[in-house]
């Protein structure tokens, strides 16, 4: 069995006028099937350029990513978009909702995009905002839920397409605590209930020590804890 993740000697640069940046430099990391890890490191480090070149939302400046043994350097864009839809759901710390958009209808997006039947994606959507504790508030707006309820929406349209990885960029981090501890309990339910991966950058420890692994990133690369 392929992991999900495996990332080879992964590095990632830019040029600001005539100086180049070296955010990550030679970096390894390898995500299990099933398995939940917590990026840790200090704000500015490169973990959320981590977590997109991981989802091919950002290109690689050497080394490469391999998604189920594929590396997505390789490929078109239409088959790396197609890649990353069928493995990856997006957590992030803002929840990204369309505010003139019901929480059913932000769920049910992806799925009207990708072309399923209206009526079946509508009744899973449906299923999904009743799992993570939202069947009340189906036909509210963005603007008429709270921080915590926002994120919960965000997380059910992360699984909506059944991704086998979650990628969660500090999802509770515009949260309180009680709302972080749900999501937190949310996320980590699904795991457990849908051997779906998590991989999670996060600054908040009680977060990380939740998780099968730890890994920091520092000096542009990871080493575990």
């Amino acid at each position: 069995m392929n992991n999900i993740i495996e990332c080879q000697s992964l590095g990632f640069s830019y040029l600001e006028g005539n100086k180049e940046t070296t955010i990550l430099n030679n970096l390894e990391f390898i995500l299990s099937p099933g398995e939940t890890v917590a990026v840790l490191g200090k704000s500015g480090c490169g973990k959320s350029t981590l977590l997109n070149l991981i989802g091919g939302l950002e290109k690689p400046s050497s080394g490469s990513v391999l998604i189920n043994g594929i590396n997505i350097s390789e490929i078109n864009e239409e088959s790396r978009t197609q890649l990353r839809a069928k493995t990856f759901g997006f957590v992030y710390q803002f929840h990204h909702l369309l505010n003139d958009f019901s929480a059913l209808y932000n769920v049910c997006l992806p799925l009207l995009i990708k072309g399923d039947n209206k009526s079946s994606a509508l009744a899973y959507s449906e299923e999904l905002l009743t799992k993570v504790g939202l069947e009340h508030r189906i036909n509210h707006k963005p603007s008429e839920l709270s921080g915590g309820e926002r994120q919960r929406v965000a997380v059910a349209r992360a699984i909506v397409s059944n991704p086998e990885c979650l990628l969660a960029d500090e999802p509770t981090g515009n949260l309180d605590a009680e709302c972080s501890g749900e999501i937190l309990e949310l996320i980590l339910e699904l795991n457990k209930n849908n051997t779906l991966s998590l991989l999670v950058v996060t600054h908040d420890h009680e977060i990380a020590n939740k998780m099968d692994r730890i890994v920091t990133l520092e000096n542009q690369k990871l080493s575990i804890i």
